[in-house]
This record gives C-alpha cells, structure tokens and sequence, in this order.
C-alpha cells in the first residue's frame, strides 16, 4: 500500500511491479542478476480521486502514455529491494507535483516614483558615458 496523503492511498493491486535487468556495466553479474524495476501505473484504473486523475492525465510528462499509463523505470541501485523504494517514491512525488495548484500571478506595476528614480539614473549614466568621448584641445 502507497500512501499519497493522509486519505488518499494506491492499493498493491493498482500498481504493476516487474523485475529486469539493468542496463549498463556492472561486470558478470549484471548479466544474471533482474535488479531493475519497471513500474505501471494504470491512472484510468485507479481509485485515486477525479481531481488526482485529471491533473496526472493533463500533464505533459514523456512517462505518461496516451492511455494513461504511468511507466517507471529504477535501475540506480544494486539491489531489487532499493530500486523498488525508488520506483514508488518517484510515482508519489509525481502524484504529487501533479495536485499542487500554482497560485494566480498578478499583474503589477512600479509606482510613479521607482519609475522617475529609474529615468534619472539612465540620465545620469548616459551624461557619465558622453564625457567618454574624445577631447577635443
């Protein structure tokens, strides 16, 4: 059992856990050994919440497919048990990330007197960068 938030939680059920091998070099054992794991999450399936589902579904992520499949690939660790943690730490933290509301930003203006400030210091700078030029005897 995941659990996402305090009364949302994933079954063992919803989540498809399989074991491969890892990619890369590792010597003789990386050839014998199914230490990777790869993740499917089905979002359509799951009991998670319509809100939950809408925000995944709608972002734009490469590990989601158009079915609304999550697929999660961990192979940074050596062993199964770790690579498994990982795996369901990452489809939480993205479960995550996908329900947070961005809050609306506001347009604002400077006030009048940030604005003379500003003119008066490219006035100033522009008659320091004039007296540069050559002189003339």
């Amino acid at each position: 059992m995941l659990k996402i938030s305090n009364n949302v939680t994933l079954a063992p059920w919803e989540i498809d856990i399989t074991a491969i091998r890892a990619q890369g070099a590792g010597g003789q054992n990386v050839n014998k050994v199914s230490s990777a794991i790869h993740l499917r999450f089905d979002v359509n399936r799951s009991t998670l919440p319509a809100f939950y589902k809408e925000r995944l579904l709608a972002l734009k992520d490469s590990r989601i497919t158009k079915e609304g499949v999550i697929v999660l690939k961990a192979q940074s660790f050596r062993t199964q048990e770790l690579n498994k943690e990982d795996a369901l730490a990452r489809l939480k933290a993205l479960i995550l990330e996908a329900t947070k509301v961005e809050k609306a930003r506001r347009a604002t203006k400077p006030t009048k007197s940030a604005q003379k400030k500003r003119l008066n210091q490219k006035t100033k700078r522009g008659q320091t960068k004039a007296l540069r030029g050559s002189v003339n005897w």
